[in-house]
């Protein structure tokens, strides 16, 4: 399952023993995240915070401050990290339009941390009386929104920039770039938790979470897992090649077939692959780096994924932050090569990414890790009531535009159906 430290002229902040209001509700909670694997019926409930690190922007000390944070023994942590984290790596920028202000990344200490296993709940630590609450977080009621979330590019403008992205893969440049748009509406209050319980019956995703950070929210159905770490073994699962569901059983199966038997969609798994084989192989043991699977089709509610699982083994002094410097930003939301494709993604996209395509999960006292990655899902900021979805696919040189913009439109679908009551 996956899913104020205060430095002189920098922008991290670390609180200890912070004193929380009490409330009825833990959704009152300044920090609430529901870690939720729908598929294993299982998650984690991170109520309030007892210590935190926020960092808003890059600074020459901020992974030391994260690899202190992470560290800190026998406690859980949960939090962050967004797409930006990636120009604290490489020299890279990012300079498009945000709307909603998440900090570069942020990780927290729950006061209370309860475990849920197919309906029963236990505590961890902390509060018990917040077994009740959980139950009825859980317990979805379905309700009328009347959201109409506009994409960011119309058609003529998004086949506009796969062109462009093409030209540069014709040109020897980059193999492959995943290219994202967004879905927004702004000036529209909305009801966070509303919009989670209308959007999980749609999607049963395992690695779906519902995070409150302050003003900011996430709400997230995610497939993907970024990265999983159990001892010394690291686990990467990249999706890239997606299909709709038939309508019944036997066109499912004709579209899963016809999905595992694509060469472009093959091609764009595989090409991810390898780039993912080469991050792991700069943190792990000679010769330790394994493809378990590959290109293999898993079926979701609204769609078919190709996922592949690469695995390697690192030595146990490797820092949380070095492992991030070799794998992150996820190859699966950027291309190949990473850092030039990186740059032609900012040029392309209208929108900074943030949170999306970042990654939300948990460290646990024996520092084994849980990270999705952020796709499928919603971001708010309630501060100016901007409401966010991304969406986007992988583009190669046998990337037929039209289709490429049809894929798109079948990823949101199910987001689309969670507010416009369709």
């Amino acid at each position: 399952m996956y899913f104020k430290f205060l430095i002189l002229k920098t922008n991290i902040k670390y609180n200890s023993n912070i004193n929380e209001k009490n409330t009825l509700f833990f959704q009152n909670e300044a920090v609430f995240l529901f870690l939720n694997d729908n598929l294993a019926n299982e998650g984690y409930f991170a109520i309030g915070k007892k210590e935190e690190l926020e960092i808003l922007n890059h600074d020459l000390s901020s992974f030391d401050a994260l690899d202190n944070f992470i560290n800190i023994k026998n406690k859980w942590k949960f939090g962050f990290l967004t797409y930006d984290l990636k120009n604290s790596i490489e020299k890279l920028e990012s300079n498009n339009k945000d709307n909603l202000d998440f900090p570069l990344l942020y990780f927290f200490i729950p006061n209370t941390l309860l475990r849920y296993k197919n309906g029963e709940f236990s505590l961890i630590y902390g509060n018990p009386s917040y077994i009740k609450e959980a139950k009825e977080f859980t317990t979805p009621q379905h309700q009328t929104l009347n959201l109409n979330l506009k994409p960011r590019l119309n058609k003529d403008e998004y086949l506009s920039h796969i062109h462009s992205i093409k030209k540069e893969i014709k040109q020897g440049n980059i193999y492959e770039a995943n290219f994202c748009y967004e879905f927004y509406e702004t000036n529209k209050a909305i009801d966070p938790f509303d919009v989670y319980h209308n959007l999980m019956p749609l999607t049963n995703a395992p690695f779906s979470s519902f995070g409150k950070f302050g003003d900011k929210y996430v709400i997230s159905a995610s497939p993907e897992r970024f990265l999983k770490k159990t001892g010394n073994k690291l686990i990467s699962e990249p999706i890239k090649g997606t299909s709709k569901r038939g309508r019944n059983e036997k066109e499912d199966l004709e579209l899963k077939q016809a999905l595992k038997s694509n060469k472009k969609e093959r091609s764009e798994n595989i090409m991810i692959v390898d780039l993912v084989r080469n991050d792991l192989s700069k943190i792990a043991k000679y010769d330790s780096v394994k493809v378990e699977e590959l290109c293999e089709i898993y079926s979701f509610e609204t769609v078919h994924q190709m996922i592949s699982k690469i695995t390697c083994e690192i030595d146990k002094n490797i820092s949380f932050s070095d492992l991030l410097k070799a794998t992150y930003p996820m190859g699966s939301m950027t291309g190949a090569p990473k850092i030039s494709t990186m740059k032609i993604i900012e040029r392309e996209e209208q929108t900074k990414r943030g949170l999306y395509s970042g990654s939300i999960g948990y460290v646990s006292p024996d520092n084994d890790f849980d990270f999705n990655v952020i796709i499928r899902t919603f971001l708010y900021n309630e501060a100016n009531n901007y409401i966010s979805a991304m969406v986007g696919g992988a583009i190669t040189d046998k990337s037929n535009p039209e289709e490429e913009y049809k894929e798109t439109l079948i990823k949101i679908e199910a987001l689309l159906k969670a507010i416009n009551n369709e």
